[in-house]
């Protein structure tokens, strides 16, 4: 798929709150998840194909109850979302205290890395509000239908996953090259 650059330094410490802070947010609207990719160094290309990471996975079904459940105050569910899908999701997502249930991001292809991810982001079934913000933009709905084709969506997830590579690359005395990725070098 892509060459993944090596011997790259890593950190000494790392805080689960920066993850949090530099994540997009699962209901971050077009403008939000723009201008977080643009602050980055990657534009709108990246951020669309790189959204198309949700081909395989599961998500939390806590994160988007509010969607699929009271979107509006009302007891509905977001009127973006393609009615079935909302169906399906409410069946696999019941409303409960329990923060451990998932459902697939991607309707019958979470287990395999494909395109499908955006076929059915156009049929309106994107899991996370963020998902269908790809839908509200004229140039992102563009890229969503370009990325359909397989062999356009590998290529560009490689190029992008490259240049997501190159964000706050450690030099100098800074970080280290790890001898096993999981551990701080002793």
């Amino acid at each position: 798929m892509w060459q993944v650059l090596t011997g790259r330094k890593d950190g000494r410490v790392s805080f689960a709150s920066e993850a949090e802070t530099d994540l997009p947010s699962s209901d971050a609207n077009f403008t939000t998840l723009l201008s977080q990719f643009t602050s980055r160094g990657l534009d709108i290309i990246d951020l669309v194909t790189l959204s198309g990471a949700h081909t395989i996975g599961t998500g939390h079904c806590f994160m988007i109850a509010n969607r699929i459940y009271n979107f509006t105050g009302n007891g509905d569910a977001d009127p973006s979302l393609n009615p079935d899908y909302a169906k399906t999701l409410r069946t696999l997502c019941p409303i409960s205290p329990n923060l451990t249930f998932t459902a697939e991001m991607d309707p019958q292809s979470s287990l395999s890395f494909d395109s499908h991810y955006f076929e059915a982001l156009n049929q309106n079934k994107g899991f996370f509000q963020s998902d269908a913000a790809l839908l509200t933009d004229t140039r992102s709905v563009q890229i969503v239908r370009i990325l359909q084709v397989p062999s356009i969506f590998f290529a560009r997830f490689g190029e992008s996953m490259n240049r997501m590579g190159t964000i706050g690359v450690l030099t100098g005395g800074d970080g280290e090259i790890r001898k096993n990725c999981r551990v701080v070098n002793v």
